[in-house]
């Protein structure tokens, strides 16, 4: 019984894997049908439009938007894999059920000039001409009516036609199979292009890293890396709640009489996948002994909500500010941890560093889930005026909590100014803010957190009591229509010094761009297990373990761009930044990226990283 079962198991995992692989090549053959490689980025709603058909789906305008909003400016591959796990092709029965509500005779068919009405009225408004064409195509008695179960059929045979023909120009084409096999992933990802080259190091780990109880070397080429020309494994293993250690003292009770500063902030996710957040800028007026930490920000919650933003990881890179304020030289990070705290311990100089939070974006991602009903944001009382309710009330002192970083119990025209960007994208000036201090409560010129209530409530009074820009402001601050924070993680950052008054103030509220790309990279090549590709001794993996995460970063010494295939099918109990298993990534020559980040899905159990980078 036991062997069946593993078989039936072994079978399942099969099938699987050659369903991702089959799922991954439709991707790739729809999107270099549009696009020249899968390195670059998709540029309009046009486009985003006409791959999605290449791939078999037919979006609507409402699908695209929900997509390519006011603030997308391009989408790149994973993003689209992304999109096609969402926007599921239309079944023959969801399109005869569609069909069947126009037909309420249920005669099978529908008139042509009911169609024009309908199609030319109604949703995404078609023209007379593109209809025309429709009930050419499809009139297939020349009767002057719709047999839409016919139509269906040819609706999914042209569907598939059009796949079937991306998928042989694929095959067909060794340029378009192999050279643009991978993609870039996001920021955290951005290639980094190498100052100097560095000697090829040695296949066994620094000093500093010695391998984990169980830790062992997978087979270099399992079945789906068989065309690998070169290839190189490792297999860390974890054991359960090993990255919940407290082992690691941050603050030590010598530093009762340092002096602290503290700055909160937020990790926003962004339509596409993206992560923005606070940057900061430290300023120290002499050398001295340093201590930085950060962590989610723990609010208190309604009973019975759970603060899910706590078990995302955060981080700190450390960089020093320059004249030019480019390729900023990194200083460390916070490899430190005790539970959901990050720090590091250290000396700095006199001077301006940035501190750069970071998260792998492992845990802050896209993650559909199921809203039984929209939470209510208004009501009127027996006088007819509008009111809040209760629950939006108790969200919005949460936001206030969250925004009001410098933790004064006010919000200055600063701190304001970074809501207002987020949610609006545009700043309010001075003139502005002098006409809320004369309509709301304000405590030396900053904003209570009545004055925020009552700023909201006049929004919705604004609208009659619709709440449509209230969703927009809390859509955008990473809550779902349940008044849940699913999107967004707050945080806190301390800095305490032994010989003097630290400052820390954020500056931008962005993405993280290049600065904290070789920021990542290079503290992993620093810190973490090199490994060279077996056969290619111009391409180095570095592995790193920071606490309840492992990042691999891909080195290519060479003078031409690679192409890496990455397997994580031996993987257990692991989540990775990118959600997929199996996936390529293109590095520029003379540069590093990172391949991925990884986190157990199940803290509570042993977790296995096996990673497979193979030569394509």
């Amino acid at each position: 019984n036991q062997k069946a079962t593993h078989s039936e198991n072994s079978q399942g995992e099969k099938s699987q894997h050659a369903e991702e692989a089959t799922f991954y090549m439709n991707c790739r053959a729809a999107y270099l049908t549009v696009l020249k490689s899968s390195l670059e980025n998709i540029k309009s709603k046009e486009q985003l439009g006409l791959v999605l058909q290449q791939a078999g789906r037919n979006p609507s305008q409402k699908t695209i938007n929900k997509y390519w909003t006011s603030q997308t400016t391009s989408l790149n591959f994973d993003d689209f894999c992304a999109i096609l796990k969402r926007e599921k092709p239309a079944t023959k029965s969801e399109l005869l059920e569609a069909f069947g509500k126009i037909d309420t005779d249920k005669a099978g068919y529908i008139l042509h000039d009911e169609l024009y009405k309908i199609l030319t009225t109604r949703g995404d408004k078609m023209t007379w001409e593109e209809v025309t064409t429709i009930t050419k195509q499809a009139d297939f008695n020349c009767s002057g009516k719709l047999d839409y179960n016919k139509f269906c059929e040819l609706y999914l045979s042209t569907s598939e036609q059009c796949c079937k023909a991306a998928r042989d120009r694929l095959e067909v084409d060794p340029r378009m199979r192999q050279q643009h096999f991978g993609n870039q992933t996001e920021n955290s990802s951005e290639g980094i292009t190498l100052p100097t080259s560095k000697p090829s190091p040695r296949n066994s780990s620094k000093s500093d890293h010695k391998p984990a109880k169980g830790e062992s070397r997978a087979p270099s080429r399992p079945p789906s890396a068989a065309s690998g020309k070169a290839s190189t494994s490792t297999t860390v293993t974890v054991g359960a709640s090993s990255n919940r250690s407290t082992k690691l003292i941050i603050e030590p009770a010598t530093m009762k009489e340092w002096q602290c500063a503290q700055s909160k902030g937020c990790f926003y996710l962004e339509e596409d996948g993206e992560i923005i957040s606070h940057k900061y800028r430290l300023h120290l007026p002499q050398r001295s002994a340093v201590c930085i930490t950060i962590k989610p920000l723990n609010i208190p919650q309604v009973e019975g909500k759970p603060c899910r933003w706590l078990s995302v990881d955060t981080a700190l890179f450390i960089l020093k500010e320059n004249e030019t304020r480019e390729n900023l030289q990194l200083v460390s990070f916070t490899e430190l941890q005790n539970k959901e705290m990050f720090g590091w311990r250290g000396e700095l100089g006199a001077g301006v560093y940035w501190l750069l939070p970071f998260t792998t974006g492992c845990r802050l991602r896209k993650v559909k889930t199921q809203i039984t009903g929209e939470a209510k944001l208004v009501w009127r009382d027996e006088d007819g005026e509008l009111a809040l309710t209760k629950e939006f009330r108790a969200a919005l002192l949460d936001i206030f909590e969250t925004i009001d970083l410098d933790g004064n119990g006010l919000l200055s025209l600063e701190e304001y100014n970074f809501f207002e960007l987020r949610t609006s994208g545009e700043k309010c000036d001075q003139e502005a803010w002098a006409v809320c201090k004369e309509n709301f409560e304000m405590k030396k010129n900053e904003l209570t957190r009545q004055g925020f209530m009552d700023l909201n409530l006049m929004e919705a009074n604004d609208r009659d009591g619709d709440p449509w820009d209230l969703w927009v402001t809390l859509l955008s601050l990473g809550y779902n229509k349940a008044l849940e924070m699913t999107e967004a993680c707050p945080f806190v950052i301390d800095v305490c010094a032994e010989r003097c008054k630290p400052r820390i103030k954020a500056f931008s509220l962005e993405a993280g761009g290049s600065q904290l790309s070789r920021a990542v990279c290079r503290a992993v090549v620093n810190k973490g297990e090199a490994r060279v590709l077996d056969g290619s001794e111009n391409i180095i993996i570095y592995t790193y373990r920071s606490g309840s995460s492992i990042t691999s970063v891909i080195e290519n010494k060479s003078e031409n761009k690679v192409i890496i295939h990455v397997n994580n099918e031996q993987s257990k109990n692991c989540l990775n930044n990118r959600g997929l298993t199996v996936f390529a990534v293109e590095v520029a020559p003379k540069s590093m990226m990172v391949s991925q980040h990884a986190m157990a899905l199940n803290e509570q159990e042993e977790w296995i990283y096996s990673c497979v980078h193979s030569l394509v």
